[in-house]
């Protein structure tokens, strides 16, 4: 049997105390790395767009066919009357006039006749409007912004020194409105996809408290301010040379009937 020498000894103790102390050792460990909230993806108009334009096309291109008018137009017209609660479609294709396509019902709007003049007022503007953009995540599932308060609104409320006009006014689905006009989403739906089809830039949206191609103010309506009647002048003559549905057309023909 071999002896070691007592330095070799010493070596030979010193690793064994090296390997118990390794071995009895608690392993590291690495924290793991914290996971990333994951991205709340917004679709986009192109996706709503995608989602929606199969089904809106296929219901809009009926009513565009019987007009004699290509789809998408060349540009198009929005009329909305507060009395009536209708909310009309008119449009063109290159070179043309404009033809009634079709008309929505308005299911929800805040307020009474005349237009809105501040902030919480809950009023429906009147006015001769365009639409400034497109909301594919509206709480109230698709909308079209229009420009509200404009350069007629805001001439007037410097006059009367009225700071807060308020804004955000929408055409939107669902059928509650809080100074804008609800129309459900199946025509939200055509509308968007209309605006996206046929480019919404260039497009006019009239709100008027009554269709004056075929009705008076109510007999009880009193401007709330002189400014109004103006207004009301203005949008009758806008009006004026808008065509009217089939059936208002043939009405207004037989009352000029002899």
């Amino acid at each position: 049997m071999r002896v070691l020498s007592p330095a070799a000894r010493r070596l030979a103790v010193a690793l064994v105390a090296v390997v118990v102390v390794a071995g009895c050792r608690a392993p590291v460990r690495r924290r793991p790395r914290p996971v990333p909230p994951p991205v709340a993806y917004e679709p986009t108009i192109a996706d709503r767009v995608a989602q929606y334009g199969p089904a809106a096309r296929a219901r809009l291109v009926p009513y565009f066919r019987a007009a004699g008018v290509p789809y998408p137009p060349a540009h198009f017209v929005l009329l909305g009357f507060k009395h009536e609660r209708e909310l009309h479609l008119l449009a063109a294709g290159p070179g043309r006039g404009l033809s009634y396509i079709r008309s929505y019902a308005i299911q929800g709007a805040s307020g009474v006749l005349g237009p809105k003049l501040r902030e919480g007022d809950q009023q429906v503007p009147e006015g001769v409007y365009s639409i400034v953009y497109l909301n594919p995540n509206s709480v109230a599932h698709l909308s079209l912004a229009l420009s509200y308060p404009n350069d007629y609104d805001r001439a007037r409320a410097a006059e009367e020194g009225r700071d807060d006009l308020g804004g955000d006014i929408m055409i939107h689905g669902g059928s509650g409105s809080a100074g804008c006009l609800a129309v459900g989403d199946v025509a939200a739906e055509e509308l968007f996809v209309l605006a996206a089809d046929a480019g919404w830039k260039d497009a006019v949206v009239v709100v008027s408290p009554v269709d004056f191609r075929r009705h008076l103010l109510p007999h009880d309506y009193r401007a709330p301010t002189d400014w109004v009647n103006d207004l009301y002048v203005s949008l009758r003559a806008e009006l004026m040379g808008m065509p009217l549905p089939p059936t208002a057309r043939s009405r207004a023909a037989q009352r000029q009937q002899p």
